[in-house]
């Protein structure tokens, strides 16, 4: 798939699936061996979530997805993101890395995990659990923390 995560094995789109519609596997394709990629993006769009990549240069450092070997060469140009998307009120991480990069980009201390921060002009900073197997919590409780999150903004 190429869109973001699309790892079977990350828990994102399967925490999506549990949240929106029910079922960790809703937004699997029939075959259960790859994501239905239209549906995802649709529904991002009637969600209102965008979805974008911390880094816009990273370096690998080892062979691997840990983020623990990944350098941020350059960071996103979060604040010309935000200038088009002026109703965003909100940004979300899926892990440490993450969190310390939009910390850093917004002058605000990276929140603990689950919770939020909120930046000077008033954007929150929420740091969610990671979505990576590697991270070990129970995709259900991974959908409890962004589930919270989803309802305090009022996606759901």
């Amino acid at each position: 798939m190429d869109f973001y995560y699309p790892n079977r094995t990350n828990d994102f789109w399967k925490v999506c699936g549990l949240i929106f519609l029910g079922d960790k596997d809703a937004l699997y394709l029939p075959d259960k061996k790859s994501f239905d990629l239209q549906t995802i993006k649709t529904l991002m769009e009637e969600k209102g979530i965008a979805l974008n990549d911390t880094g816009r240069r990273v370096r690998r450092l080892k062979g691997n997805a840990s983020d623990k070997y990944l350098e941020i060469v350059e960071p996103v140009p979060l604040h010309d993101l935000l200038a088009h998307m002026p109703r965003c009120r909100a940004v979300a991480t899926t892990g440490e890395k993450a969190a310390g990069v939009i910390a850093e980009l917004t002058g605000t201390p990276p929140p603990k995990m689950g919770e939020m921060v909120t930046a000077p002009d008033g954007l929150e900073i929420w740091r969610m659990p990671s979505t990576s197997r590697a991270y070990p919590l129970a995709v259900e409780k991974k959908a409890d923390y962004y589930a919270e999150m989803f309802r305090h903004l009022g996606i759901i």
